[in-house]
């Protein structure tokens, strides 16, 4: 079992023992959803800690989205205890990148792809080619998109 999984784990039992529902729950559903990431495909396998990682950055992001749809809708709430999950999740991420460090990765980015020929809005795909595997599980592709136009065009 892999070190994050085996976390998780730990940290479910010590959650159920203390009757911490919200934290049992959550940790009950992102488990599940690695299992079934794991079973997958043909045959099963033993997810890494990277593939682990990005099934918790997939379920913490179905919770952000969730919570904006529960509080348009009038259920704060609801909203409530979608963002709580979140933040549970939010644990077991590695933290976020600042706009300044994301700025610095991507401003570094543009210039290797400068280097290799690409130029102007064309060289969208080049850029993120090179910075994804650097910011990966620390900046969601939107704010990474957003910025490589930016540095792009100006």
């Amino acid at each position: 079992m892999t070190t994050l999984k085996s976390k998780l784990q730990e940290d479910l039992n010590s959650a159920i023992k203390a009757r911490d529902e919200l934290r049992s729950s959550t940790l009950r559903l992102t488990l599940a959803a690695i299992t079934k990431e794991e079973v997958a495909g043909k045959e099963k396998r033993e997810l890494s800690d990277d593939e682990v990682t990005k099934v918790i950055t997939r379920e913490a992001k179905k919770r952000r989205e969730a919570a904006d749809a529960f509080a348009q809708g009038g259920r704060p709430e609801q909203s409530e205890r979608e963002k709580a999950e979140g933040e549970v999740l939010a644990a077991y991420l590695p933290k976020p990148l600042s706009d300044e460090e994301l700025h610095q990765i991507v401003a570094q980015a543009v210039e290797e792809a400068k280097a290799a020929g690409a130029e102007g809005p064309r060289a969208m795909g080049a850029v993120m080619k090179i910075v994804n595997p650097k910011v990966a599980g620390q900046a969601e592709g939107g704010r990474v998109a957003a910025v490589v136009k930016k540095l792009l065009a100006g």
